[in-house]
């Protein structure tokens, strides 16, 4: 599970682009939350150790405590504003949440093992159709990644959702279908796909009978002129 990171906050008591503007010259950044059935609280926090979150990795999937003068508030973050230039973040949305509040989170999937595939052994290729899974999960259970093992599998094999264990208080959001999210696919029908594709732009580059090529227009356009 994501462990909980704390984020230390002030209220904000005006609100508009010019006292956001004033915060972000003094190095904070505006921020609000929402949600549980409460009214939205403006908040502004320390510019620099929101971007020190945000290089961890996992700020979006984990829990966030912000401390608003010795107040915690057990969040979520679920949007982050950049800079367009910068890449500096602007604004900050967080969700509130309850304990026992379900929430729908994007987990990123690590593959394990690949040196127990037998495929792989073979020169095959590890073909990712998924690098997250969209999970619902217990507000206090998200787990930072999902861990697939690839033991045992060769070329032509696939996993799917339905074989995935998923840890306790998380559930796949996907229930209509038994998606895949990785095959095991051998180099040389990664090729024929690639060559296949090259192929078809080819020819539709060729001119046809009835289309004459650039060369040949330009020829015709000097005699017409002639």
């Amino acid at each position: 599970m994501s462990e909980a990171l704390t984020l230390p906050a002030e209220a904000r008591d005006r609100a508009g682009k010019g006292a956001s503007r004033a915060l972000r010259r003094e190095g904070r950044v505006p921020a609000v939350i929402y949600g549980g059935k409460e009214e939205p609280t403006p908040i502004h926090v320390e510019a620099k150790e929101l971007v020190r979150q945000l290089g961890s990795g996992h700020f979006m999937n984990s829990i966030v405590m912000i401390d608003i003068g010795g107040k915690q508030v057990r969040t979520l973050p679920k949007d982050v504003t950049l800079h367009p230039v910068t890449d500096r973040p602007v604004h900050v949305d967080f969700l509130r949440l309850s304990k026992d509040s379900k929430i729908h989170v994007a987990v990123p999937v690590v593959f394990v093992n690949e040196e127990a595939s037998p495929g792989l052994k073979k020169g095959a290729v590890l073909n990712v159709v998924r690098h997250e899974l969209e999970l619902v999960c217990e507000s206090d259970k998200i787990p930072e990644e999902i861990q697939l093992d690839v033991t045992g599998l060769e070329v032509g094999d696939s996993i799917h959702i339905s074989h995935v264990k998923l840890p306790e208080g998380s559930a796949s959001a996907i229930t209509d279908r038994d998606f895949t999210i990785a095959t095991i696919v051998a180099p040389s029908a990664m090729k024929q796909t690639e060559g296949e594709e090259g192929a078809t732009v080819e020819a539709g580059s060729v001119p046809t009978a009835d289309e004459p090529d650039a060369d040949e227009a330009e020829g015709g356009e000097e005699a017409a002129g002639e």
